[in-house]
């Protein structure tokens, strides 16, 4: 049946334009009652108090200092080791190499990676790094679990963003005497920042607010971490605890309320910082 009879072309815009208005709207509302009831009930718990002061009987009362500071640590270290890997791995791979099997093991690999289940990174880092290295549970230990997670998101939107810089900048580039380096240092890696700081973003975002992952490598301290050897409780494992235990159900919604605003906040500033940024490079 030929629907293009059937339905004349104005009246089949105006149907498609209601359905993608509905579908925005539908996700915009999800979004907003999950976050707009986590801070209805979390907000009233959260206060300076509860920020800066240590847990007390078990997370039962007290605050979530430790875990701030832990949650900081181990993303900032995931964040120092997979940022520089996975866009040193997406440069090599859009400028320096060709399309051949090996490229192609790769990206399969990478997308393998950013698929599988985050509790078995946590298995596999206890293994690995707690009783293998020899590292213990330690800050450092999830830092480095929760950096192989981010890697295949850094990786995959990096090697986009590099690909999609137009041959005309690197020609350019090429006929001003720059070697190779020179244009993707000075060229082609400037152009693509943008793009590079989003699979950052979404690869640390999925950092810091992962339970599983960390549950089996970082360790579960009530103790302020002084360095990355030192053991610590992340924000979304002591959320996962207090919840799943049945410890402090108040608690945990103060500390799911700090989590969501630290990622806001996180996600805020990149992005303003990005744009800035793009604005700088356009001459705005």
């Amino acid at each position: 049946m030929n629907f293009s009879k059937i339905i004349s072309p104005k009246l089949a815009q105006k149907i498609m334009n209601i359905v993608f208005i509905v579908s925005i709207a539908i996700v915009i509302l999800i979004l907003v009652v999950i976050i707009g009831y986590i801070l209805f009930k979390g907000i009233p718990v959260v206060n300076l108090e509860f920020l800066l002061s240590n847990p007390v009987d078990s997370g039962k009362s007290g605050g979530i200092f430790p875990m701030i500071v832990s949650s900081l640590y181990v993303t900032f270290v995931a964040g120092l080791i997979a940022t520089p890997l996975g866009i040193g791995a997406a440069t090599y791979i859009a400028e320096y190499s060709r399309e051949s099997k090996m490229v192609d093991i790769i990206r399969f690999g990478a997308e393998t990676l950013a698929s599988i289940p985050s509790i078995v990174f946590g298995l596999f880092g206890m293994v690995f790094f707690v009783v293998f290295l020899h590292l213990g549970w330690s800050i450092l230990s999830g830092g480095l679990v929760l950096a192989i997670m981010s890697l295949p998101t850094i990786f995959q939107v990096s090697e986009v963003a590099i690909s999609s810089i137009p041959n005309s900048y690197k020609e350019g580039s090429y006929g001003l005497g720059a070697s190779k380096w020179q244009t993707i240092y000075r060229v082609v890696l400037p152009a693509a920042i943008p793009g590079i700081a989003t699979g950052v973003i979404l690869g640390l975002s999925r950092a810091i607010s992962e339970a599983a992952a960390v549950m089996y490598s970082v360790g579960a301290s009530f103790q302020t971490p002084t360095s990355i050897f030192d053991p610590g409780r992340p924000l979304p494992l002591h959320l996962y605890m207090l919840a799943t235990e049945g410890t402090s159900l108040e608690n945990a919604y103060g500390t799911a309320t700090v989590l969501v605003i630290l990622v806001l906040i996180t996600t805020l500033v990149s992005n303003f910082i990005i744009s800035k940024y793009q604005n700088k490079i356009m001459g705005k």
